[in-house]
This record gives C-alpha cells, structure tokens and sequence, in this order.
C-alpha cells in the first residue's frame, strides 16, 4: 500500500488491492453531496456506488458514454449545480475522470468552459477554486487521476485540447487494481499500451529528470511484462503490475512530459474519434524508430536503446529487428493499424499539421517536421 507519495501528483494517494473499501470514509470527509461521474459499464461501478449510499451520502450519477466534449460537460455542469454538489468522485476509465476534473473545476465557476480551454479557447486561469475532486480508475492506461489537465473533445474545431491548472490535481486518486480484473481483452491491450507508451515517452523525453527516471526505468519492463501475461490470460497479478505502471506514468508525465506518440494521439483522436489508447498503441513502435533515426544526441540514442532493449529482453526479439517485431506483436494482438481505427489519409494530414501545436510535442527529445509526423503516420497504417 502506497500513501501520500507526491511531487506534482494528487494530494492523496491510495494503491493497492482492496483499497476501494475504505471509499467512503474518505469521501464523507470532504463533502456529503457527490455528483458521482461514471462510465457507461454500470455493473463495474455498482457495488462501489451502493457503498456511498449506504454510508449516506447524498448521490447524483452522471454518466460519461463517450471521450468528453463541450456539450458533454455543460450538461454535466448543470447536473451539479442543480444537486448543489460540494464534491465530485469520478470513477472509471480516463475519459471519465478527465469529464471529472472538467465538472469539479466548472461547476463552481462563473465563466464558460471555452475561456479555459487551451489552443481553441482563450487559456486563461482558473478565477475560482474547483469542488474536491476523488479519482478512482477502473482501467490501466491514461495515468489521469494523477495529472493536472482534463482532455476535452471540440468537435467544431476537429480538436482535442487542455483544460490545465493546478488545482485539477484530485484531491484523492484511490487505485484499487481490482476494479481492472477481467477488463475487456481490447480495453486492456489498448490502455496497457497507452500505459507502456507513458512511461516510455517522460524516459526519453527532453525533460526527463532523476525522479522520473526512477519511476520509469523499472516501469517500462514491468509493464511490457505484464501487458504480455494479460494478452496471453487472465492474471491478477499482472493486473496488479499494470495498475502500478499506470500510476508511474501519471506521475511521470505530469513532471516531465510526453513526446510525438501523445503529440500526434491528440489531433487524430480529434480529428477521426478513433479511441486515445488504440491510437497511441498503434504509433509506440513508430514514434520510438521515428525518433531513433533522427536522434543525434547520444544521451538520447542511449536512452532509446535501452527501451528497445526492454522490448528485446520481455518478447525475445533480436535487438535489430525488436521495434518492427514489436509493431508485428501489437498487430497480432489485435490493433491492425491506423486504417483499421478509421484514420484516413486526409486525417492523418490534418493531424500532421495540428501537433505542431500540441504541448505534448514539445516535449519530444528529438525536433520533428511535418514531413517527418506524415512518414511516421504512413508507416503506422
């Protein structure tokens, strides 16, 4: 059991198996009222929510069907200020605390969401304190419950942009890893990736400091480890190794960033609504040559080498060949490509453009053109 590790991570944090029980003393502390956010898998979350009530807590479920967007969140906001909620508990998977971290900063606020939002909206700061927020996932892969930004979709601008302060760190982030067991075989191939892929990218990135690396370099193994257990059966275990991973590149990325994989997830997810997890387990092993071939730094080339190391090591491919054989393993598994997630060709030239922008791609240890993003999207098909 971990408590109150911390650097830039949420004020409290609960791992480990069981932990989920302890749920409601800990929401009775900061508030009675809950919009409670969850996702469209009710049998999942049941027993958690029938745990509030019976502590008699005052309840109100929003539920979250899909990544959310604007229209999504301002009728959530309005859910919560009619059950005059002084808290919100997000439980589910990463789209579903990020609507979490949106709601408990909005509901309080007197200015629209749109003047918060980065690229597309004005970017400004929030000017009130958001509701205490609980984060309590049930997938392993986004790491949200430990960062600071809620992703929101804007279909009108073909985006998916930042709402980002401070003070959407939660309150609470309680990862209890059997609310993972017996995810979905896809589910758990496309999070697990998108795990992997957060550990990997803050280990390589041009801010990668000693604490993150410490996070990192015994995460990545772990989690190529366990992600193969998983695809091959069921193992609570693994499971329990996948949540761990998951925490690691929360806090990982949110103190020294991502890289193009992430760079290029936000635009094309925007852009075609094809699933973030899917999208980054597709472009790893093409990001990670992309920036290899490029990489002139040795410290880079060196940190690479050592990933590709770790793939080699867990799958038993010859080092040589470890990324594309890599690439062959997430296609045997299941994640076909780019053309298989309904990503066309005008899309990925759209999403070559946009990433220039995006604050994920300034973290990428290696500076990539737009000629480059479209070559690896090609490649990634």
């Amino acid at each position: 059991m971990i408590r109150n590790f911390g650097f830039s991570t949420a004020a409290e944090l609960c791992f480990g198996r069981g932990e989920v029980a302890t749920l409601p003393a800990r929401v009775m502390v900061l508030g009675n009222r809950v919009l409670v956010v969850r996702g469209r898998n009710a049998e999942r979350t049941a027993p958690v929510i029938t745990g509030l009530e019976e502590a008699g807590l005052v309840l109100s479920t929003f539920v979250v069907e899909r990544e959310p967007d604007i229209d999504l969140i301002e009728k959530g906001i309005e859910q919560g200020r009619r059950h005059r909620a002084e808290l919100v508990l997000s439980i589910g998977g990463g789209s579903v605390i990020d609507a979490g971290k949106a709601l408990a900063a909005m509901i309080p606020s007197p200015t629209p969401l749109l003047d918060h939002l980065e690229v597309v909206g004005k970017g400004l700061p929030l000017n009130i304190e958001p509701l205490p927020l609980v984060a309590v996932p049930t997938t392993s892969g986004t790491g949200a419950e430990l960062t600071r930004n809620a992703v929101i979709d804007v279909p009108e601008h073909c985006r998916k942009v930042s709402l980002r302060d401070r003070r959407l760190l939660p309150r609470l982030a309680l990862v209890d890893p059997a609310l993972t067991d017996s995810t979905p075989y896809r589910v758990t191939l496309a999070s697990g990736l998108d795990a992997i892929t957060q550990v990997i990218e803050p280990f390589i990135c041009k801010h990668s400091n000693p604490m993150t690396d410490v996070l990192c370099r015994d995460a990545i193994p772990r989690g190529l480890a366990a992600l193969r257990r998983l695809m091959q059966s069921e193992d609570v275990s693994a499971r329990d190794e996948l949540s761990w991973v998951s925490v690691c590149g929360g806090m990982a990325l949110a103190n020294a960033g991502l890289g193009v994989v992430h760079g290029l997830a936000g635009p094309i997810g925007g852009i075609s609504h094809a699933p973030h997890g899917a999208i980054c387990g597709v472009l790893l092993p093409h990001g990670l040559m992309m920036n290899l071939n490029r990489a002139r730094d040795p410290e880079i080339v060196n940190r690479i080498n050592q990933v590709v190391a770790w793939i080699s090591a867990e799958f038993g491919f010859r080092t040589e060949r470890a990324l594309n054989d890599f690439d062959l393993w997430i296609k045997d598994s299941g994640l076909k490509g780019l053309a298989s997630l309904g990503v066309t060709r005008a899309d990925r030239l759209a999403a070559a453009h946009a990433a220039a922008s995006s604050s994920s791609m300034k973290a990428n240890p290696v500076a990539l053109t737009e000629a480059d993003l479209i070559e690896l999207l090609e490649a990634a098909v």
